[in-house]
């Protein structure tokens, strides 16, 4: 079975559905444009409308037959998931969501939904992530920056949030905000090019050195974007960690001990993630819709230099043990 691994999807009942309860999200602005929906969340700065290749089911449905993908790992879409609002608001509003895309998924198999969490609050995180498992979701996406711009993982009051990912053993996909946390991304394309890198990086860092990836070893963390430059600085993260391994989490360990995606552009790239993650870590992945991501998924893996197992893994295979499909 191939699967793509990282995708995101807003489901075209969610939006109608945000119209008709907008008196129950007094912290989120509707903005209308084109017929389609951007937010501004607490006042801040109103996020991108929603894109048509989000909400387009058929279209999407089309793209996976013509890419010989059967099946497709989906999270919300991260300018979506409105951290910034108060806790009980954003209890709600990660509700409605995961409703929608359980929906879509219960009406069209192929897709394998993963949920999201209100991460402003951690204790409120964990609950609606309890639920989700109940529901049926394996697992949550959840973005780098929680309680908004410059927010961290390893903040001390998320840990009900990665304890009970921990005994529930959630699948964890962690990617990256729109706003990178540096403002100097923000011409050139850079955004995507690099911010999108740079956020991943620091968060999966110092998750990495606060021993949360050793700690909650029954996370299956997913670092999203080929784990940004991870397996690039890693020899700079080990000689951080020697200068001081009482208080740091061992970054050798970490790395070998989450699952990582293909985006990465370049077969040369892939292949060094390979080599030191292993193959077996690695699931085929597009960040579909987005033009940024690979939508031609399965070339990379083919041109990259791989045993046929390893290929079958990464192709489908891990993903299908992850999620027990």
């Amino acid at each position: 079975m191939i699967i793509d691994c990282h995708a995101h999807l807003v489901p075209p009942s969610l939006l109608d559905a945000i119209r008709a309860e907008q008196a129950s999200f007094p912290s989120i602005r509707l903005i209308e444009e084109g017929g389609s929906l951007g937010f501004s969340f607490a006042g801040n700065k109103p996020t991108r409308p929603v894109s048509k290749p989000l909400t387009d089911i058929a279209a999407r449905l089309q793209w996976l037959d013509s890419n010989a993908i059967e099946r497709q790992v989906v999270g919300g879409w991260l300018d979506m998931f409105g951290y910034e609002i108060p806790p009980d608001e954003g209890v709600r509003w990660s509700r409605l969501i995961n409703a929608h895309l359980a929906k879509i998924a219960g009406e069209q198999p192929r897709f394998i939904p993963l949920a999201t969490v209100p991460l402003q609050d951690g204790a409120r995180a964990a609950e609606v992530l309890k639920e989700a498992h109940a529901q049926g979701f394996k697992g949550a996406m959840i973005g780098t920056q929680p309680k908004g711009k410059g927010g961290v993982l390893d903040d001390p009051s998320l840990l009900p949030f990665w304890q009970t990912a921990n005994s529930l053993g959630s699948i964890i996909f962690i990617h990256p905000v729109f706003e990178s946390g540096d403002d100097r991304v923000h011409d050139y394309g850079m955004a995507n090019a690099v911010g999108r890198i740079t956020d991943t990086l620091i968060a999966m860092s110092r998750l990495i050195y606060a021993g949360h990836v050793a700690l909650y070893a029954n996370v299956k963390i997913i670092a999203g974007i080929g784990g940004a430059a991870l397996p690039y600085v890693i020899g700079r993260l080990r000689r951080n960690y020697a200068l001081d391994k009482d208080k740091l989490g061992d970054p050798d360990a970490a790395l070998a001990a989450m699952y990582y995606d293909t985006i990465v552009q370049d077969p040369r790239a892939l292949r060094y993630l390979a080599d030191v993650v292993g193959a077996g870590r690695i699931m085929m992945g597009s960040d579909m819709p987005f033009p940024i991501g690979d939508l031609a998924p399965l070339r990379i893996v083919q041109e990259t230099s791989f045993t046929d197992a390893e290929r079958a893994s990464i192709n489908g295979g891990l993903v299908q043990k992850l999620f027990g499909l």
